[in-house]
């Protein structure tokens, strides 16, 4: 059995499949007439797949494939109504729990982990103000929290959910930030800062495990907003006011609460600054643009033509992929 990475976005029709996946989903469904049916969602590092359904006759192929268990899967892709799935032409084995790192196939981000902490390190050393470069200095000098933030997915579902899509989505942030607040005259190294702390809540709110990413019973309850403003507290407990002093603590509170712009969105406050505002729409700018991007790229919501036959639930309106090239 092959042990590399099966490539699912460039996979094509009559490809052969004969590769490790991860089950990421398992829907048990009824034919009209009574007969029960199975379809599953297959993925690894590279994306997601489902199977073509697993009839009556072949229930027993995925006997044991249940979401979390890693799986060898022979068959080929195939197409439906323009979609690909993966039709499978022998039973499923399960592999044992001990042999396997589920993790593995969780979906990642495609940009090496390096490149982005040299971003942010870089940015740190370039900060100006002493307080800032401190408050920053709380969580991304320590080299604990530094290999928590790389493995979290900036949501579980949404944007940038994949292993280091936290990494990703606030340099992307931070990057947009400073650009917009060097245009509008404001403070580029507080707004850099407001990005890189605005959501070390998620390191708490959102768990990565053997079925993907899920919400702590923390994240349930308070919300990555809130944990990271008491993250940030915490953190600064024990910092003299000589190193940040009160109003300043205020103001980095007030950046990370006020992120998603609104209370109906999640934000105890409204922006009440230019740079906590330039932040919001950052983080706004970097979400649904990721949501676009990935929804663009998704085969399922085509059906061969320019024009989505559907709305992609995380951008709410049909798309249109340009036929045509820019180069």
């Amino acid at each position: 059995m092959a042990t590399s990475i099966f490539d699912i976005p460039r996979a094509t029709v009559g490809d052969r499949v004969q590769h490790e996946f991860l089950v990421v989903d398992r829907e048990e469904k009824k034919q009209a007439n009574g007969d029960p049916f199975v379809l599953l969602t297959l993925g690894n590092s590279s994306g997601r797949l489902g199977t073509a359904p697993l009839w009556s006759n072949q229930l027993e192929w995925a006997g044991g494939a249940e979401r979390g268990k890693v799986v060898q899967v022979i068959g080929e892709i195939a197409a439906f109504h323009g979609r690909r799935q993966v039709r499978l032409t022998a039973p499923m084995r399960i592999l044992p729990d001990d042999s396997v790192e589920p993790e593995r196939f969780l979906p990642r981000i495609g940009v090496a982990t390096e490149s982005l902490w040299e971003w942010v390190d870089r940015a740190r050393s370039e900060l100006k103000s002493p307080a800032l470069r401190r408050a920053v200095d709380l969580f991304f000098a320590d080299d604990a929290f530094r290999v928590e933030f790389e493995r979290a997915p900036a949501s579980v579902a949404g944007h940038h959910a994949l292993v280091g899509g936290l990494l990703l989505h606030v340099t992307e942030v931070a990057s947009i930030a400073r650009s917009a607040a060097r245009v509008m005259k404001a403070n580029p190294d507080l707004v850099v800062v407001g990005a890189l702390l605005h959501d070390v809540g998620k390191v708490r709110a959102y768990d990565v495990g053997p079925a993907g990413f899920s919400h702590t019973p923390a994240g349930s309850l308070l919300g990555h907003v809130v944990l990271g403003a008491l993250m940030l507290q915490e953190r600064l407990h024990g910092v003299p006011p000589s190193d940040i002093a009160s109003p300043q603590r205020l103001e980095l509170m007030h950046m990370i609460l006020s992120h998603h712009g609104s209370l109906e969105f999640g934000s105890p406050v409204q922006p009440m600054t230019v740079e906590a505002e330039l932040l919001h729409w950052a983080d706004e700018t970097s979400a649904k643009a990721n949501d676009m991007v990935e929804s663009l790229a998704e085969d399922e919501h085509f059906g061969g033509g320019e024009v989505s036959d559907r709305r992609p639930w995380r951008v709410g309106r049909r798309i249109w992929r340009r036929p045509h090239s820019w180069d």
